[in-house]
């Protein structure tokens, strides 16, 4: 079996029958802006900057510190489910499902069922509720965790791929450890400065927003055009600096939004579910892109 990426996120597998399958790798570019899509359906962060608690001492604040531990817990809950759907398709343990999810036209519904999740709920949810907010943010995590499964078939497999700018890469389960070590140390270190800064951080995360939907549109763009090893490596730098202002964003945010919605339960599961979403997007995509970099043999 011969694998060939046509595009950084796309993964052109041949087949011993050398029948092209081809694979978006989770489809980073566009996954990136779901984060950004399902805020509008937040009613709870249109507020945002009401009730400024940048200037308020609220490390002791206990209720605060509840509610973040329970997006990070959420967070976590579903880094370790990913993980485990990546494991079990990509190994092959269960070769019929690895069959169904690598190689049939099953993998478009997995690539772009998120896409129609974040923007069926963002028109359908005018009420958003914890039930189905909580639904959303599974479903998402499970497909997301789904299409990490051809990183770990590619390192069991010891099978390389290429980009469509050429540049080769090798991922092993070396390099998958090492990025996520990589992710969940920047991560650690973006939301505790989020959470801790006293600057206003929205200027800079509106304008990692339209930063965004701009790396987007070229990377749309770009398939137009003759393939460029140079581009390739800057939108992948593009979408990685902005996922992490995005997370000292949300994460402020979500503070700013908890002493807005302080008391109101059901309000608070809601932003509880939407933190956690935003936040894996934002993992999902540093890993990724860092399983890329880490991967290559240029």
């Amino acid at each position: 079996m011969r694998l060939g990426v046509l595009h950084p996120g796309r993964i052109l597998l041949h087949t011993p029958q050398s029948t092209p399958i081809y694979w978006r790798n989770g489809a980073r570019w566009v996954t990136a802006i779901m984060e950004r899509v399902q805020q509008p359906m937040n009613d709870f962060n249109r507020t945002f900057g009401g009730i400024d608690t940048r200037s308020a001492d609220t490390s002791v604040n206990v209720g605060l510190r509840t509610f973040m531990l329970g997006v990070y817990q959420k967070l976590a809950l579903g880094i370790a489910l990913a993980g485990a759907l990546a494991f079990l398709v990509g190994s092959n343990m269960v070769p019929a499902l690895t069959q169904l999810v690598l190689f049939s036209p099953l993998r478009l519904v997995i690539q772009f069922a998120p896409i129609v999740l974040i923007l069926g709920s963002a028109f359908l949810m005018k009420r958003p509720s914890p039930l189905a907010t909580g639904i959303v943010y599974w479903t998402i995590v499970s497909l997301l965790g789904l299409s990490l499964s051809i990183w770990v078939y590619l390192s069991l497999a010891g099978t390389g791929a290429e980009t469509r700018a050429g540049r080769e890469i090798s991922p092993t389960l070396f390099t998958m450890a090492k990025a996520f070590l990589l992710t969940s140390s920047a991560f650690g270190a973006l939301s505790l400065f989020g959470y801790m800064t006293k600057t206003n951080l929205k200027p800079v995360g509106v304008f990692a927003v339209f930063a965004l939907w701009g790396i987007v549109g070229v990377s749309l763009l770009s398939l137009l055009f003759p393939p460029s090893g140079f581009l390739e490596v800057a939108i992948m730098v593009g979408v990685l600096a902005v996922s992490g202002i995005l997370i000292a964003f949300d994460t402020q945010n979500l503070k700013e939004g908890y002493f807005q919605n302080e008391g109101d339960t059901r309000s608070l599961a809601v932003m509880t579910n939407w933190g956690a979403l935003s936040f894996f997007i934002s993992f999902y995509n540093i890993f990724t892109i860092l399983m890329s970099m880490l991967s290559s043999n240029d």
